[in-house]
């Protein structure tokens, strides 16, 4: 062998014992947390309670087309058992965004197609106006400061509002063209939330497919800029305890998490189809996700764009869908190559 193969020869030879590492998404355990019973329309909201009982509001859009019914609130316990589903008096059909104050523990639900939010009852379906911004807004999701005022992402005007805690009137705190959009789906400002020092506050763009911050000072907000673009679909959005913000991503069906300084760090779920039983394997157009113990539980929307005039790569799979799902996967990051337990 000359001397000028033999050092390629052992290179080849190399590779061959020791190939290069496959880099890619580990994505995590993907389970159907529980199904939404019937009569029920998809999936939105989601909020978890001090006991891990997770509370759903539904958005009225099946494939079938818009319901008439006013919106419903459906709520599991931390099994995944029904416990109750409630119509919510005085909603309608479609509610979006859900959460339990942090000082009052109300149950506030975001009234899309009504403009206004809602304290209700979580063992009656009861209601009473928190806060009413108009029919012309597209109220999406709620986030709220230390000091307990609430602030309500609307998606159509590109406006942050903000009440205080017990609600009453509201204040545009911060309006920009960064939470408006011209992209697909047409929804601006979307999911919110606060870093753990409440120096900013992060918010998903679902149309732009970005992640906006505006800068928080004792309460006055700074200029938005924008943390973060190709989130394909960014809706709701989450931090965990290390300020690593999750968001759905429900163009891409999958969650994507990026830490303090806007890099991706994991890619979570994916869709897999839908079942003979009518339910979507895995992540289809999620939406809202919520932290519970060592799990985050995801709703999964499957919503059919077409019904909106927009032709979604995933609005025939959405179609097929007849029963809707809360997903769960476990809080880590499968890409650090953590063993898997549900694998075993």
């Amino acid at each position: 062998m000359s001397a000028l193969i033999r050092p390629i020869f052992a290179a080849l030879l190399m590779l061959m014992l020791f190939p290069l590492q496959a880099v890619a998404w580990e994505r995590g355990h993907v389970s159907t947390f529980a199904t939404l019973p019937a009569g029920a329309t998809p999936p939105e909201g989601i909020t978890v309670d001090l006991h891990g009982n997770v509370y759903v509001t539904t958005f009225g859009f099946p494939a079938s087309g818009a319901t008439t019914t006013p919106a419903q609130l459906i709520v599991f316990d931390r099994h995944g058992k029904l416990l109750r589903q409630l119509t919510i008096a005085g909603a309608s059909p479609h509610l979006l965004g859900v959460a339990i104050h942090p000082m009052t523990q109300e149950l506030l639900a975001v009234d899309f197609g009504a403009g206004k939010v809602l304290r209700v009852n979580p063992l009656t379906g009861a209601s009473s106006l928190f806060t009413s911004i108009g029919a012309s807004a597209g109220l999406n999701a709620l986030a709220f400061d230390s000091a307990g005022n609430v602030y309500i992402s609307d998606s159509f005007q590109g406006i942050i509002w903000r009440t205080g805690p017990g609600g009453g009137p509201a204040t545009a705190w911060v309006t920009s063209a960064l939470l408006t959009t011209s992209g697909v789906p047409p929804f601006g400002a979307n999911g919110l939330a606060f870093n753990h020092n409440e120096s900013a506050l992060f918010v998903a763009n679902t149309g732009s497919d970005s992640i906006v911050t505006i800068p928080f000072n004792h309460g006055a907000p700074g200029t938005p800029a924008v943390f973060a673009y190709s989130i394909n679909g960014a809706d709701g959005l989450i931090l965990d305890e290390d300020d690593n913000i999750w968001v759905a991503a429900n163009q891409a069906d999958e969650l994507v998490v990026l830490d303090t300084g806007g890099k991706v760090i994991a890619k979570l779920g994916d869709f897999d189809g839908v079942s003979r039983k009518g339910a979507a394997i895995g992540l289809l157009t999620p939406a809202s996700l919520v932290f519970s113990g060592d799990f985050v539980y995801v709703t999964n929307l499957a919503l059919d764009l077409r019904l909106f005039g927009f032709p979604g790569i995933d609005s025939r799979w959405a179609a097929q869908v007849t029963r809707y799902t809360v997903s769960r996967l476990r809080k880590r990051f499968p890409s650090s190559r953590e063993p898997d337990d549900d694998s075993r």
